[in-house]
């Protein structure tokens, strides 16, 4: 479940009612055969409210970059007063749309950082509008997202197999040229090229999420081309990927519960217990209850709600606080036998449309997933690690730990994965880490602080996924600070 940034689209919702060569680190001229890539002028054209759409060509194989080329789609929003530079921006995932959440851009991040510093958004290779990868059509990825993550059989288990195999298989069969390529490493590359392009001495960077991982590889790659990075909802490069699905698992306990103290203070709460571990009890009867009779669906678009599409749907508003009023309601109807309002939430956290089809962050999601991390190759081992996160974490430990039985059967490896990024020489780089945070727990900042060497950790003391332009003046005055005046907070800083 390490998946995009879906704040954005939990606000649409809420309204609605419901690998290769490197660039040498000290210096600031590209390597022998990227001399094109780093010179070239993009042909910007207007694309509709004062943004601008371009696009960047970057080689396929940075160790044969005098082969085949590939498109990295990028978006900028000019500077509305005294311009420092470019801000690039990355919302997570992997698998998220920059060209999405730059347009968003007037509403994640502050006026004043917009007055000094075009926002740039770009799709990293392998997403969205750059040259993507691409699996299964609408109809596939259905079958593939109900499956029942949380198996009580053999039968079961080898579903998941079959499933997750066939996944991988569909993935190499459309996408074989790609995949070696869509590491977290060559994304990095990407916006190096990007950087100069736009002519910048130095990086300004805001990654969340997933962006944080490639912010740091970036700094880890370019010391000497940082100029501020911001990393809000830091992923920890060194943690394993069983411990990865782990620890997020928990986090999402902790969110849940969060929500549930919330919930019980409001008169619209939907559990009948007046505790907290009783309402707790409720959603996993609830979950039990999906696994045995799906729930209705009022879409009418063929889909069972099982157990596995409710904890995608209960999972999705623990990202964002301000989707809470929604979630009660959805639970509400779950409880009455409608799973329909969760359904919609598995859907902005899936990359589902409403005609079936699906943008492509699911598969992206994966791609870059299975090649930037080291995954075990047998199915006992997710039997056990499984069996350990569903006593850590009941809700949704199961579903997370075998929805990456995918990459046990990936066709591509990445060269070096789950190690430590330490960035040496690189300035004062800002890693931001909420306390109750479901998808990046906070004990992830507190590790990527520490392993980079010029990391400062900045903390914020509330709910949901990343912190910046949350509701904080507090970080979000910091991150200005910092980005505008390369002034970072004071080290153990707490909002």
């Amino acid at each position: 479940m390490k998946r995009p940034l879906v704040v954005l689209a939990l606000v649409a919702l809420v309204g609605s009612g419901c690998s290769g060569g490197e660039t040498p680190r000290a210096s600031s001229a590209p390597s022998s055969g990227l001399a094109d890539f780093y010179t070239q002028q993009p042909d910007w054209e207007d694309c509709d409210d004062d943004f601008e759409c371009a696009l960047v060509m970057v080689p396929l194989d940075y160790d044969d970059p005098r082969g085949e080329r590939i498109e990295i789609s990028a978006i900028r929003l000019r500077a509305t007063g005294d311009r420092i530079g470019s801000l690039l921006v990355n919302p997570g995932g992997p698998g998220g749309s920059g060209i999405e959440y730059a347009r968003a851009a007037r509403t994640q991040v502050s006026a004043d950082v917009r007055a000094r510093f075009d926002v740039v958004g770009f799709d990293p290779r392998g997403v969205g509008e750059s040259t993507a990868v691409r699996c299964m059509n609408g109809g596939d990825l259905d079958a593939y997202m109900s499956i029942d993550m949380s198996p009580d059989t053999a039968a079961e288990i080898t579903k998941i197999e079959e499933g997750s195999r066939t996944f991988a298989t569909k993935c190499q069969e459309k996408s074989a040229k790609l995949l070696p390529h869509v590491g977290t490493a060559d994304a990095a590359r990407d916006m190096d090229v990007l950087r100069a392009v736009l002519g910048d001495e130095g990086l300004t960077f805001l990654g969340k999420s997933y962006g944080t991982y490639l912010g740091a590889t970036y700094a880890d790659l370019f010391p000497k081309r940082v100029r501020a990075l911001v990393l809000d909802g830091a992923v920890d490069p060194a943690v394993s990927a069983i411990k990865m699905s782990e620890v997020q698992s928990k986090g999402f306990e902790v969110a849940l519960t969060a929500f549930i103290k919330d919930c019980l203070k409001a008169t619209d709460c939907p559990f009948t217990s007046t505790t907290v571990q009783g309402a707790l009890n409720e959603i996993t009867a609830l979950l039990q209850r999906a696994d045995q009779q799906p729930l209705r669906n009022t879409l009418n678009d063929g889909r069972k709600i099982n157990d596995t599409w409710l904890a995608y749907g209960i999972a999705t508003p623990l990202y964002d606080r301000k989707s809470w009023e929604v979630f009660r309601e959805a639970l509400k109807t779950a409880f009455q036998g409608d799973g329909t309002y969760l359904l919609r939430f598995a859907d902005l956290l899936l990359g589902r449309r409403e005609d079936g089809t699906y943008t492509n962050q699911s598969e992206a999601n994966k791609a870059v997933n299975c090649i930037d991390h080291a995954f075990p190759s047998g199915t006992p081992a997710y039997t056990r690690a499984a069996t350990k996160a569903a006593k850590l974490a009941p809700r949704f430990g199961e579903f997370i730990m075998w929805d990456s039985l995918t990459c046990a059967y990936w066709p591509v490896k990445g060269p070096d994965p789950d190690r430590k990024l330490t960035a040496p020489g690189a300035p004062p780089i800002v890693v931001v880490g909420t306390l109750r945070d479901p998808a990046t727990p906070y004990e992830w900042a507190e590790g990527l602080a520490t392993q980079l060497t010029s990391g400062v950790l900045l903390t914020y003391d509330g709910d949901g996924h990343t912190a910046y332009m949350s509701g904080s003046t507090c970080i979000d005055a910091a991150i200005d600070n910092y980005l505008i005046n390369l002034a970072p907070p004071a080290a153990g800083t707490r909002c």
